[in-house]
Formats: structure tokens, sequence, C-alpha cells
């Protein structure tokens, strides 16, 4: 099997699911708990934000834990919003941003709030000049993300912390859920305020994931109950899931490096291989200094993108059309069309994305099947367009 998919979810270590299988045996206690029990699963807890904190270069206390990157996307987004409204009624994002704050944006655009949706240029980069002259002194929170999660193009985060230095009522939230242990997130010299990150990205266990929150910034909580996560996120912590979660993050941490110069690697030679191929677009930039070195996007015109994913199913390789949250609906991708792509492309994209499990041999075995694939498929893509 070759599994191109780890942008959607990736399998866990084998470290990370044999910890949690010995803290769901041994450590089972309520962290909330006095008591003996309850008192070394809190230790657990503890431990491991620390171990996050230390990985990122931030606080301990900077580090609240949630359900995953959905969940700490809308945290800090509502959280913010609900406490500073009073500050101002303006809130910007971008036209590509992950539905779980695309959607969130527009819920609250719904409930009165002005929002700005800044555009992006063919490559799919946020564009700085718009975002720069739609920042008012009523802007209270600026949300862009790091990496499409879809085609991969890093955004100018550290531009935007640099911007917004001069706009102090504004707060800056990342949506970092595919940077985190890949590529540099730094806070403090970024200018980030908050930023999201999921473990089920980095070979952690799903349905974890957390939030960084500035320390002095107040949030207010989604969920209301027993104050834990100093009070903005309620609920019993999961604590095997946190454990398997710091142990997977410094796993990543320690080999982020090596990650970035073997995805690089291979991102050349997948891309060399799509560009062989007529029939095919290769999406976002040619300049990889721009691109994520684990996501590569492209596009098949004209041929639909399930029948290119089957297709390769077959041979037992695993791709996907776009972010695993929207693959089953069958329209034309909200990112390409931003970036200015017809029909004919935003609706027939597959996505690859790998790490370091795979190796150069996997990268060429993918490119001589896609290449005999296309040229199986072709005969039916015709017949296709003519019935249209």
């Amino acid at each position: 099997m070759l599994y191109l998919d780890y942008a959607a979810t990736t399998p866990p270590y084998d470290e990370v699911v044999d910890t949690m299988a010995e803290v769901m045996k041994k450590h089972f206690g309520n962290p909330s708990s006095l008591h003996r029990i309850g008192l070394e699963a809190e230790q657990l807890v503890r431990q491991s934000r620390a171990v996050i904190a230390k990985c990122l270069n931030v606080l301990p206390d900077e580090i609240r834990f949630t359900s995953g990157g959905t969940e700490s996307n809308n945290l800090a987004i509502q959280g913010v919003v609900s406490q500073f409204r009073h500050r101002g009624n303006h809130i910007i994002t971008s036209v590509i941003e992950h539905a779980s704050v695309y959607e969130t944006f527009q819920q609250l655009e719904r409930q009165g709030f002005r929002v700005t949706y800044v555009p992006v240029d063919e490559t799919g980069c946020v564009k700085l000049d718009y975002l720069e002259q739609a920042l008012t002194d009523d802007t209270i929170l600026v949300s862009i993300m790091a990496v499409n999660n879809e085609m991969g193009r890093k955004q100018p985060i550290s531009e935007i912390g640099h911007l917004l230095k001069n706009y102090p009522k504004a707060i800056f939230h990342v949506d970092a859920v595919q940077s985190v242990g890949k590529l540099p997130i730094e806070p403090d010299k970024q200018g980030i305020d908050l930023f999201s990150c999921s473990a089920h990205k980095l070979r952690g266990p799903k349905g974890i994931g957390f939030l960084y929150c500035r320390q002095g910034l107040a949030l207010r909580p989604l969920l209301w109950g027993g104050g834990q996560e100093a009070g903005i996120r309620s609920g019993t912590e999961n604590v095997p899931a946190v454990v398997g979660m710091a142990k997977a993050v410094r796993i990543a941490f320690d080999h982020r490096e090596r990650f970035v110069e073997h995805t690089s690697r291979l991102r050349e030679r997948f891309v060399s291989g799509i560009h062989a191929i007529p029939e095919l677009k290769l999406s976002g930039s040619e300049q990889a200094s721009d691109m994520a070195p684990h996501i590569v996007h492209f596009s098949f015109p004209g041929m639909k993108s399930e029948v290119l994913v089957h297709a390769l199913e077959q041979h037992d390789i695993y791709v996907s059309t776009r972010s695993a949250c929207s693959s089953g609906a069958d329209l034309p991708s909200r990112v390409l069309h931003a970036m200015g792509y017809d029909d004919a492309r935003a609706a027939h994209g597959i996505r690859l994305s790998y790490s370091l499990d795979q190796t150069m041999e996997d990268a060429e075995r993918f490119s001589h099947v896609l290449k005999a694939v296309v040229e199986k498929l072709k005969p039916t893509m015709t017949t296709q367009n003519r019935r249209r």
C-alpha cells in the first residue's frame, strides 16, 4: 500500500499507541480528583503540557487542550469576538481558509460582524496589500492559516504579524494544523496570539488537539462547566490522548529538520512526474520555497477527481481530492476558484500528502502508475466531454 493522504490523517506512531494503552490501563483517574489516582493523572496532563510547550518554546500555561483543530479554531475565533466585541466589529480572514474557520466567519457575519475576506493571488498566497488596506482601528481579529490544507501554499504569517503591530486591538490567530511539527512556528517572533493544532495530523491520536493562547489574553469559553484548562475549555481531560499527543509532538519536533529535507526531495520528484504528463496541471506556485514540502496538488481538467482516485486505488495507491472535510462534495473547490481557476480545474483536483514514511522509490512508483492511469483514462475523458 502507498498511502499519500497524510494531510487528511496520519497513522499513529507505535510508541503513541503503546503509551496511550498503558495510560488507559494504569492511569484511569480523573485529573480533577484529589486522591492519589487523580493526582497521578493530573501529573501526566501537566507533564504533557510542559513537553509540548518546550517543543514550541512557549510557556506551559499557554497550551490549552481541545478535541482537535476544529474546536481550537472555533474557540480562538469565537472566544476573541465574544470577549472583545466592545473594542470593534470588524474581523478579517482569507478566502482559502479551512471550513472550520471560513464557515465560522460566515456565521459571525450573519450575527452582524463586518467581515473582510482577503483574496489570494494565482499561487494561492494571501494578498498582503489587500489585507493591509482592510485593517482599521475597528479590527479586533485577523485569522490566516499558516499552510493551506488543500494545495499546500505557505502564507506570509510573519509579515502579517509585523503589520498587526500597528493595530494593538487586533488579535492574530493562525490555523497551524498543517504546519506544527513540520515547519517553524514562533509566536513571539511572528506576532501570533493564538494558533491551533490537531494531533492526528502529526501521527498522534484523533480527537485531541491544542490551542496556543498567549499569556494574558482572555477568551470567552465555548463550553461552561468545571473550569478545566484555565476556565476556557471545561470537561474532563482525555488523559491518554493528551499523553499520546505530547509524545507525537515531541517525536515530530525531534525529526523536523529531516522531515523538511526528505519531503522536499519527495515533492521535487512528485512535481517532475506531474510535469511530465501534459494533461495534468500543477496547482500553486512553481517556486518550491513558496510551498509546504509535504503537500502537492494538481488538476486533471475534464476528468472527475473521484475517477482518478479510484483508478489509483486499483494500484493500492491512496490520494484525496481536497480537504478531507469536504472531499465528498461534488462541487468545484472554493480554494481553487479563489486562485482564479475555472471549473475545469477547480472541480478536478488531486492532493498528495506524505511524510518520512514514504521513499523516493514510492515517488517513482507513483509517477509511473499515474502516467499509465492517465493514458488509460484519456479515451474515457474524450467520451465524457462529447456527451456534455
